[in-house]
């Protein structure tokens, strides 16, 4: 096994390897042809190619030169107003390389960037447009000052659909040589929840350990309980057996290694599928949230989990 990092290995090169996002594919793709683009802002949850199109953008845009026509910032790392005012503003000032007549600037993570870092951002932004396109990524949107957001074209990035991951995974499993059952499969969607990058790092840890993966390898790699085992959990907090659920979860904490916060939002998930009515099923929802802020404030997370399940066990009465 490669030491490289999956993540980077099989990253696309071209717009029809880029998966679940095909309508925002097709429009950027549209762009690319043109040679022309305005600035862009990428805006969505991790791990669902946001990073990756920016660079298929450069290597399609500029070919064997987009080396020296790309520049890639982190904006959590290099977060200031001086990032801005000097690696920015440098690289912007200057012509590009062969027949594109502008460089591209990808500023990740960007609603990490200060107030003043956006303030001046948005100056350069103005200053360099006839030498510099700029690609802004963000898991919020909503972060990013409005006089930005007004000077790029705004796309909405969605979680990778099952089918997608399962193509990715397919792929993956191919080029290494690996062997993934279809529980597998429906394990790593179930701990990625649409994260591809989470699916590639969970994948080449269990590639590390065997090539035949499993469901039962995942689960344990990823530090998340099976399904089934939460369910038997809260169906003996139903059935009035507080002791057995209490000490079932204590086993099923130690044998994955759960914190009571990674319980808590699993509990959540099999709720909706206990044998309750549906305004019960709602109250239990709610005082998962009550019991998750506890836990956030500094809650002894055992004594809040034996509580939940003490809630589950009333819901039936």
């Amino acid at each position: 096994m490669e030491s490289t990092i999956w993540t980077e290995k099989y990253r696309p090169s071209t717009f029809a390897e880029v998966k679940g996002q095909d309508e925002i594919v097709k429009r950027v793709k549209a762009f690319v042809e043109q040679k022309n683009m305005p600035h862009i802002m990428f805006s969505g949850p991790a791990g669902v190619g946001k990073s990756t199109l920016a660079l298929v953008i450069a290597k399609q845009l500029f070919g064997a030169s987009w080396h020296q026509n790309f520049v890639e910032l982190n904006a959590s790392d290099e977060r200031g107003i001086d990032i801005i005012r000097s690696k920015v503003k440098d690289f912007a000032r200057t012509r590009a390389m062969g027949d594109v007549p502008f460089k591209i600037i990808f500023l990740d993570e960007c609603d990490a960037l200060t107030r003043e870092a956006q303030q001046a951002l948005r100056r350069t932004m103005e200053n360099y447009t006839q030498t510099c396109r700029f690609i802004l990524s963000c898991n919020y949107s909503s972060k990013i000052i409005d006089p930005i957001q007004s000077r790029c074209a705004l796309f909405r990035f969605k979680l990778l659909p099952k089918d997608d991951v399962a193509i990715i995974i397919s792929t993956i499993a191919e080029k290494e040589g690996l062997r993934v059952d279809d529980k597998a499969v429906e394990a790593l969607y179930e701990v990625s929840e649409g994260d591809c990058r989470r699916v590639e790092n969970i994948l080449q840890s269990s590639a590390a350990i065997s090539k035949d993966i499993t469901e039962d390898l995942i689960f344990s790699l990823a530090s998340v309980a099976k399904p089934k085992e939460i369910a038997e959990v809260l169906n003996l907090a139903l059935d009035q057996k507080f002791l057995e659920a209490r000490d079932k979860l204590i086993d099923v904490m130690l044998n994955y290694g759960l914190a009571g916060m990674d319980v808590i939002k699993q509990i959540q998930k099999e709720i909706i599928d206990l044998a309750i009515d549906n305004r019960k099923k709602m109250e239990l929802v709610e005082k998962c949230g009550e019991f998750e802020f506890r836990m956030s404030e500094g809650s002894d997370e055992f004594i809040q989990l034996e509580a939940l399940l003490a809630a589950i066990g009333l819901a039936k009465n």
